[in-house]
């Protein structure tokens, strides 16, 4: 919003300084403070609404230490990351950009369908929560918005430039390097990390003769991609600050990732795909880091708010998303490697405690617990350290992920 106030002020008044809120560097970095500020102002106040009003979901007994401290917390507190993230792009970003609509979307609609369990579970005494199939519902039906209008929006391109652009040895201007023809083109093309040309187009997948469906292969994956990583985030939520922290990671690695792809000279002097308009998405991200931040200064140990699935949703999701929008979905493997473990560590457990009562009567566990995060509280690591491991361990894939930029 206050980039159009700025522009038309600028416009008819001649203001000088307003001609700052051009640059999306500098509408980031707004972004990012406003969002903390936000999110630290409204967290106080929603924790003491909730712990006015005894708003607590309850915990499940699985044993652990300080359990019982933890039914104590209250809960919805991903409302501090969606409030922050929403309240500070809708000023600073530009909200007619289609990627920016897409990415406000999936916030507000996961985190519906977040606060929607947190509800059952809370009011309701339902520890069960939403249905799973109610759950996995809204995030088709997201995965199959995104996709088509990723397919079908004229917005959405891939600019190919018609000479060879020698960046790396400074001989264009920035002027000559815009001013250069170029092909904007549609495309389901993705990237692939660490290999040379590593232009990946969805419809090598299918035979020739039925490269027209390849849309719904698209869609598909995408589908997948988003349940995959958001049930992930989810499945992390169960230490102080531990989802909220890695989402920071992460969330800051995509906002480099959009802003390179967004720049016509960071994108051919790394040899990655340009895409026009995608780096005012570095807007939404970096608000969202900052966000998750604010949350953290109650999320860390020990918690004074947790996110519950109103937060954890809507992580994973805006995560999901944002990797699908800069054609970087083949690296959320790498980048969200924590996300990962913990759903295979879920996997895991269950198949081979099926497979092996299946076999011998008697089901055997490979974790003292899973998500893999309590097979180490059962071990005696303190909360805390394992937190800290954890978002090290993020740290490292975050490097190795941008490393993939160059590395092939």
């Amino acid at each position: 919003m206050l980039y159009y106030i700025t522009q038309y002020i600028e416009e008819i008044f001649h203001i000088p300084g307003f001609s700052l809120f051009r640059y999306i560097s500098f509408r980031a970095a707004m972004a990012a403070v406003c969002a903390l500020m936000l999110s630290i102002i409204f967290g106080k106040c929603l924790i003491n609404f909730f712990n006015k009003h005894q708003i607590k979901e309850g915990i499940r007994d699985l044993g652990l230490h300080e359990q019982g401290v933890k039914a104590e917390v209250p809960t919805m507190g991903g409302i501090i990351i969606i409030a922050g993230t929403v309240i500070a792009t809708f000023l600073f970003a530009k909200f007619k950009n289609i990627y920016i609509v897409l990415l406000l979307i999936t916030t507000v609609w996961m985190g519906f369908i977040g606060w929607l369990d947190d509800y059952i579970k809370v009011f309701k005494k339902d520890k069960k929560g939403l249905a799973g199939k109610f759950k996995v519902a809204g995030q088709v039906v997201l995965g199959l918005v995104v996709s088509l209008v990723l397919l079908f929006n004229s917005e959405v391109v891939i600019r190919e430039f018609g000479a060879n652009m020698a960046i790396e040895n400074n001989q264009l201007e920035l002027n000559e390097v815009v001013d250069m023809p170029y092909t904007d083109i549609k495309a389901i093309k993705t990237t692939i990390p660490f290999f040379k040309n590593n232009e990946f187009d969805y419809s090598i997948l299918l035979p020739h003769a039925a490269s027209q469906y390849t849309w719904i292969l698209y869609a598909l994956a995408i589908m997948f991609i988003l349940s995959a990583v958001s049930n992930g985030a989810n499945l992390t939520d169960g230490l102080d600050g531990l989802t909220a922290g890695t989402a920071a990671i992460v969330g800051t690695t995509l906002a480099i990732l959009a802003y390179v792809s967004g720049n016509v000279i960071f994108s051919k002097y790394l040899n990655i795909m340009y895409i026009p308009e995608v780096a005012e998405a570095t807007v939404f991200i970096t608000a969202f880091v900052a966000s998750c931040i604010g949350f953290l200064w109650y999320n860390t140990y020990p918690a004074q708010i947790f996110m519950g699935d109103t937060g954890s949703l809507v992580v994973g999701s805006i995560i999901a998303i944002m990797a699908i929008i800069i054609r970087k979905e083949l690296l959320i493997p790498l980048l969200c490697g924590v996300f990962l473990i913990e759903n295979v560590s879920v996997i895991l457990q269950v198949v081979f405690f099926k497979y092996t009562k299946y076999k011998s009567g008697i089901g055997k566990r490979i974790f003292k617990m899973a998500p893999i995060h309590h097979h180490f509280q059962i071990l005696g690591i303190h909360e805390a350290k394992i937190v800290s491991r954890f978002w090290i361990v993020s740290v490292i894939l975050a490097i190795l992920t941008l490393i993939t930029l160059k590395v092939r």
